[in-house]
């Protein structure tokens, strides 16, 4: 506010003067000095500016503007990533948030853990960022594609999957240093890439694209499209034949021969819908308006939640009765299951 009457009372100082000096006489000269003391007036009412509310907001380690994007967990400990560089560390037995913003400020949207107990996380800046201090220190490596990259998959033998536009599947397996592109000549987004053994891949994307590969990602072969060319925003398969995938309308769908028929199951929500996570026994969905589900036999529940108007991008089981779930706006919090 002091800004804005601060420059008004420049300019109209300024006009003043010009008004003056090019004759305009008199009585504009009198009316132009009257508002100069009006905004002079009002700027000698106006109260100091409070900042101890913005300040404390600075102090927290997880604030109302973090926009999260994806969790993993390694040795215990749970790493969240947002954009602007944002990291997030916590152990997992009691939450306590460390706050770390790299200095490029890349724009992650996923992470995930490796076998070797490392971190890597991906950005929108065709990065691939490394951890080998649970969180504690980063170092990247650029990604050789013109490709747009969404999501990153650590396999079991440690290579790193980066899946994008075009249907493209970038793969390293030197820690990050030298990448191999993969395009499976589809126009469509690969949202997702799923190992379900050493030598078995799934990548499900965008248009109902769905592809499988028996060797590891040397070779694919594309499988009849999903019903209606659904948007899959996220996938989950249990093994080759059962899976879920998620999306627009609060639309789950779910295969058990393999994908060659889907199901619709019933669902509490119109929400989109963004991915899944799985335990032993138990399979969640996460979605906007801060919606969780929980499956229940072939149709799905809501899992309690705050009534928040904000989406929630992933979740993670941090206890036998917790998981953690992170979002928009802010929203990083245990909910009980």
């Amino acid at each position: 506010m002091r800004s804005i009457i601060t420059k008004t009372l420049i300019q109209t100082s300024l006009y003043s003067g010009k008004f003056i000096r090019q004759g305009f006489g008199e009585q504009k000269r009198k009316s132009l000095l009257t508002v100069v003391a009006i905004v002079i007036a009002l700027t000698g009412c106006e109260a100091s500016l409070n900042l101890e509310g913005i300040k404390k907001e600075s102090a927290k380690p997880v604030r109302r503007t973090d926009q999260f994007q994806a969790v993993a967990i390694s040795q215990e400990i749970i790493a969240v990533v947002g954009f602007d560089g944002l990291i997030l560390t916590s152990p997992q037995n009691d939450l306590n948030w460390h706050r770390q913003v790299l200095e490029e400020r890349p724009n992650f949207v996923d992470i995930d853990s490796c076998p070797d107990n490392t971190f890597i996380a991906l950005s929108m800046e065709h990065q691939v960022w490394r951890s080998i201090d649970q969180g504690k220190t980063w170092t990247k490596n650029n990604i050789p594609t013109q490709e747009n990259l969404i999501s990153l998959t650590c396999g079991p033998d440690n290579s790193y999957w980066a899946t994008g536009s075009f249907s493209t599947l970038m793969s390293s397996k030197d820690q990050g240093n030298s990448w191999q592109e993969t395009t499976l000549n589809e126009d469509a987004f690969i949202t997702q890439v799923q190992f379900l053994d050493d030598n078995t891949l799934l990548a499900i994307g965008e248009f109902g694209f769905i592809a499988r590969s028996s060797d590891a990602g040397q070779n694919w072969t594309v499988q009849a499209p999903l019903p209606n060319e659904f948007f899959s925003q996220g996938s989950y398969f249990k093994d080759l034949n059962t899976g879920w995938v998620a999306g627009l309308g609060g639309v789950i769908l779910n295969t058990t021969d393999s994908g060659m028929t889907w199901s619709l199951q019933s669902t509490p929500t119109e929400s989109p819908l963004f991915g899944f996570y799985a335990n032993k026994s138990r399979l969640f969905a996460f979605g906007d308006h801060g919606t969780v589900l929980e499956l229940n036999g072939t149709a799905w529940q809501r899992v309690k939640t705050p009534k928040i108007p904000v989406y929630l991008r992933d979740g993670m089981q941090i206890s036998d009765s917790q998981l953690i779930v992170a979002g928009g706006w802010g929203a990083l919090f245990p909910i009980n299951i």
